[in-house]
């Protein structure tokens, strides 16, 4: 296998997760992105929380959004921000995937 075709696969693994990513935050049911966030692409956003771009901008650091999704209140108690990570709502894998497709955002 070359370099060439490793980045390949690497760049479609990225976009693959950043595709599952997106499905879970606007999936009701799961992430729930959309009841708090307004998101590019997605129907009837919430507005409690801020709107959701340019995040690859203001969190160039991936764990910073990791821990936000995983437990905002370890970093702001005041939040409205639910634990995902430690509600076990969504998995490490999950949260990773999300954090993939906010990144893209």
């Amino acid at each position: 296998m070359t370099i060439a075709s490793l980045t390949g696969s690497t760049a479609a693994s990225a976009q693959s997760q950043a595709a599952e990513g997106q499905k879970l935050a606007f999936d009701r049911a799961k992430g729930n992105c959309l009841s708090c966030h307004e998101i590019k692409g997605g129907d009837l956003p919430g507005t409690i929380g801020p709107p959701l771009k340019d995040i690859k901008s203001k969190y160039p650091d991936r764990s910073d959004l990791v821990a936000i999704l995983t437990d905002e209140s370890k970093r702001n108690p005041q939040t409205a921000m639910p634990p995902f990570g430690r509600n076990r709502i969504l998995t490490e894998e999950e949260i990773s995937a999300i954090v993939d497709f906010l990144q893209t955002l």
